[in-house]
């Protein structure tokens, strides 16, 4: 009777009623949690996530998190249930160990999809017990020790780089889209590292089989549907959708995943001989790389380690091992060509060093790790870099656990989702100093030890804590290697001198129009 009553009311007052519905729906995201008391990034941000999704589908969302924090202070709302922190002090409490905060529903978004599953990674699972085991399985292969036994694989895609570009853009004086370019290396560095076999990006200069074009089309769409990941449930991980593809129904395959999948395969059988004994055949001369470590961790820990967890660590070495490489050394490439005295200085320790026996003599002039780590302006311009135009460009999510924490001497409610933007911390002046807009390389070498200390531990480029990026040591070694081999075989000018860059911020800072021209350098002789 009630029912009866009440279905006429409803369609005749059904658009009052929705909109006291959305009213009141703003209403209780506004005072969520009591952070009412933060101030908004904007307006809109007390009120509704779609702001969130709106300024990263603008690709800017990094000057839009430095003008907030510049305007509001350390703590800034910026959505119903997200607080952005701007003090580097909240990284230890935020990203430190044992204190229970978990990555947000931001990062599943990323993950690749087989036959239907989803293959978590160790960035992108939520889950902290799922990532401990994980890493645990494979931290051996991305150690600092590995590192001298990956440097004969680097070595030769390096050699490669080098030859393709005297041949395409020296001897031809074509202009290079430099950002591209280094894209294609670090890409082909992925799969020596990954495979022991270069995957043919730089040999061909050309995207081979729309990888390059999948992975940035891929992270345009995390970034937006990353700040409203029920998004990412209806678009591509529905359930319709996934369980046509366990039944075969529907094909479709993430270009990255069926990569890795074609790879991996060419060597089934050699890996089957590890999975089944566990030893490597280091005494080959072979370079032992990434397939064969993951491989032996699979031996060593049957019990967690699957062919799934294997796929998924080589599918994640192309996805994170490539585009941030690659952000990372166009930032190092671009800024000494915009700093004409930096970029001389850093050639005049390049040969000196050549000259008093520290770089020894080789092919292609190529520098090796352990040369690399005594060039203290090398070091401080890579720093730098990593300072000015960190690769992540929006905050690194955690979830407050269910009884709260404090952070800067606030009491933050459970369930809350915070992190800081490296953008952010990055330009932080009673941390860098006054000038932390300007490209200045001397700032790492003149600080005293404590400051010098400090400003370490402010560096975000990689995350921070238990979760830091696994392979940031692989990334070093390209980046320590690559940059002075390059120039002390190349001198490098923008084809249009006065022309600034432009950035895309689809979770990842890429750069655009950085656009070069390369001459021959006459290389000073070794001792």
């Amino acid at each position: 009777m009630l029912v009866g009553e009440l279905l006429p009311l409803v369609r005749m007052y059904w658009p009052i009623l929705l909109l006291g519905a959305i009213a009141a729906h703003l209403f209780s995201n506004k005072y969520y949690n009591g952070l009412n008391k933060y101030p908004a990034g904007h307006p809109l941000a007390a009120y509704t996530n779609w702001w969130r999704f709106f300024d990263s589908l603008a690709r800017k969302t990094e000057k839009t998190h430095l003008a907030v924090h510049q305007k509001h202070g350390d703590i800034v709302r910026i959505g119903p249930n997200v607080l952005s922190f701007a003090d580097p002090r909240a990284i230890k409490t935020i990203y430190g160990l044992n204190k229970n905060m978990t990555k947000s529903d931001f990062y599943p978004v990323q993950q690749a999809v087989a036959k239907g599953v989803r293959l978590q990674s160790l960035f992108s699972t939520k889950d902290e017990d799922y990532h401990a085991k994980y890493r645990r399985c494979v931290s051996n292969a991305f150690a600092m020790s590995s590192l001298v036994g990956y440097e004969p694989l680097v070595d030769s895609t390096t050699d490669a780089f080098i030859e393709q570009t005297q041949q395409r853009y020296c001897s031809t004086g074509k202009s290079c889209k430099f950002s591209r370019w280094l894209q294609f290396f670090a890409f082909d560095v992925i799969g020596e590292l990954t495979w022991s076999k270069r995957l043919g990006f730089v040999e061909r200069d050309e995207d081979v089989d729309g990888i390059v074009k999948f992975i940035g089309d891929f992270l345009s769409y995390a970034g937006p549907i990353g700040q409203m990941p029920f998004l990412d449930l209806i678009i591509e991980k529905n359930p319709f959708k996934l369980q046509l593809q366990k039944w075969g129904v529907s094909k479709t395959v993430f270009p990255v995943t069926k990569f890795a999948q074609t790879q991996s395969g060419r060597r089934a059988a050699e890996m089957e001989k590890i999975k089944q004994d566990g030893s490597l055949d280091e005494e080959s001369g072979r370079a032992v790389d990434l397939l064969m470590k993951f491989t032996q961790a699979q031996h060593d820990h049957p019990e967690f380690m699957t062919d799934k967890q294997v796929l998924s660590s080589c599918t994640s070495m192309i996805f994170a091992g490539s585009e941030t490489t690659a952000i990372s050394l166009s930032s190092v490439f671009y800024h000494l060509v915009k700093h004409p005295r930096v970029y001389k200085k850093l050639m005049a320790e390049l040969d000196e060093a050549a000259q008093n026996g520290t770089i020894s003599e080789r092919d292609h002039s190529k520098v090796s790790w352990a040369e690399s780590q005594k060039l203290p302006y090398l070091d401080a311009v890579i720093q730098e870099s990593f300072r000015i135009h960190p690769a992540a460009g929006l905050i690194l999510e955690r979830v407050v656990p269910p009884q709260g924490i404090h952070i800067l001497g606030e009491h933050i409610p459970g369930g809350t989702i915070v992190g800081c933007n490296a953008w952010v911390l990055h330009r932080r002046p009673e941390v860098f100093g006054s000038d932390v807009d300007a490209f200045r390389p001397e700032r790492w070498l003149e600080a005293k030890p404590d400051r010098l200390r400090e400003m370490k531990a402010t560096m975000f480029q990689f995350g921070a804590g238990a979760r830091t990026c696994i392979g940031k040591n692989i990334s070093l070694l390209e980046i320590y290697k690559l940059v002075p081999t390059f120039l002390r075989n190349f001198e490098i000018d923008l084809e249009r001198p006065d022309a600034e860059w432009k950035t895309h911020n689809a979770w990842f800072v890429r750069q655009l129009d950085f656009n070069t021209v390369f001459r021959v350098r006459t290389v000073p002789p070794a001792a």
